[in-house]
């Protein structure tokens, strides 16, 4: 396996939202939840100031455009309370009152404002990532695209490929349940395409609006974290089967784990109102089994030189601080330090899901690596399932 990346775009969701914003919102919406006198603790703890989306806050959290009552409930309810002895008159006061009751919003109305933008954003990365890697859309054979939250058919290839436009004999290969490893998994395939054809041009773009997971009327801790946690994010990279000049990354090998039985760990639930990101609390230790399961790959891998490899630079998404903190605790111990740092960086700023990867190898580039300095590139998804890249800089 060779292959070579060239610099990622990163578009960042134009709308920045404060964690105090939020804080604010859910404490007036659910003050007597149990969990509300320690609404400032948690928002601390996730060491998020403010991330950005692509839609404001005041979208997120405004009620739809129907009635809490909605047509169907309005003649049972009339024919309950004349049977209740009301007269006719205050029927139609109470159904007034009723219909004033504004209802949460819809699937529709969550996702179609937030599947315009990923389909804006992406291409404004797409085009982005051309630029870097000296290419025009003409001289792209191979799209892979990823958003998991905003189900559409057709989807952000089908988009792409007449937005920008492409050829029309361009492979296609939409992923849009990747997640969070979009990132790391999109380039290991990039990888295998380019290596049976190194003339083969493959662009990859993620478009992420995880804000769209914002449940106004969800009343449990976990979904108070969700609130906290995600950004929107488009991100895009060119990946090559012959070294270019803008290359700045060659990919060297990549591995991929699923650990058994834990598919009800993170989800993505449909329901009325829209997407919930549902959560368990033993989510981080099950990450941290596949990190433990990267090591050893990395073991095996490097093992006729186990004194002097290492890594420079670990580009981990593994979706929160505890398991970052589990990854510096537990790889070995002459490794140096701060080489989660990148990664820190982007958290600092949102869990921006399979875009992640991306953004945090933009920082890493952005702050100049040197040539021959190696590069894993880690995420762990719902599934649980993983992918990781090594690669070295060029």
């Amino acid at each position: 396996m060779t292959a070579y990346l060239s610099p990622p775009a990163v578009i960042h969701g134009d709308y920045a939202v404060e964690t105090s914003q939020i804080a604010a919102e859910v404490r007036g919406r659910h003050p007597h939840a149990a969990w509300a006198p320690r609404i400032d603790g948690i928002a601390a703890s996730t060491g998020i100031d403010t991330r950005g989306w692509m839609l404001p806050l005041e979208t997120a959290v405004a009620p739809g455009s129907g009635s809490g009552l909605g047509t169907p409930g309005i003649g049972p309810a009339r024919e309950a309370l004349a049977r209740d002895g009301f007269t006719e008159q205050d029927v139609d006061r109470v159904i007034a009152t009723l219909e004033a009751i504004p209802a949460p919003q819809t699937v529709q109305e969550r996702t179609a404002p937030a599947w315009e933008a990923v389909q804006s954003y992406g291409e404004r990365a797409a085009r982005g990532a051309l630029q870097s890697a000296g290419l025009d859309a003409s001289d792209v054979d191979c799209l892979i695209t990823s958003h998991s939250t905003t189900p559409a058919l057709p989807g952000l290839d089908v988009a792409l490929a007449n937005k920008l436009p492409l050829r029309d004999d361009v492979m296609l290969l939409p992923a849009t349940q990747w997640a969070c490893i979009a990132g790391t998994r999109s380039l290991a395939l990039a990888a295998d395409l380019v290596a049976a054809d190194p003339d083969r041009v493959v662009l990859v773009v993620i478009a992420e609006a995880l804000s769209t997971t914002y449940q106004p009327a969800d009343d449990t801790l976990e979904s108070l974290i969700v609130r906290l946690l995600f950004a929107d994010t488009a991100v895009a990279a060119v990946v090559t089967g012959r070294r270019r000049p803008e290359s700045v990354l060659r990919l060297d090998a990549a591995w991929h784990h699923t650990l058994p039985r834990t598919q009800d760990l993170h989800r993505l639930e449909t329901r009325a109102d829209g997407a919930h990101f549902v959560m368990d609390r033993r989510g981080p230790r099950a990450v941290q089994d596949t990190v433990t399961a990267m090591w050893e790959w990395l073991r095996i891998r490097h093992q006729d030189d186990p004194d002097s490899w290492h890594p420079d630079l670990l580009l981990a998404h593994p979706g929160g601080t505890r398991v970052l903190e589990y990854m510096e605790q537990t790889m070995p111990a002459e490794w140096p330090s701060g080489l989660l740092d990148y990664s820190r960086d982007s958290y600092t700023s949102g869990n921006r899901g399979g875009a992640a990867v991306f953004d945090i190898l933009r920082r890493a580039h952005d702050s100049g690596q040197q040539p021959g300095s190696r590069a894993v590139l880690f995420a762990a998804a719902p599934g649980l399932t993983a992918t990781a890249v090594e690669g070295e800089w060029l």
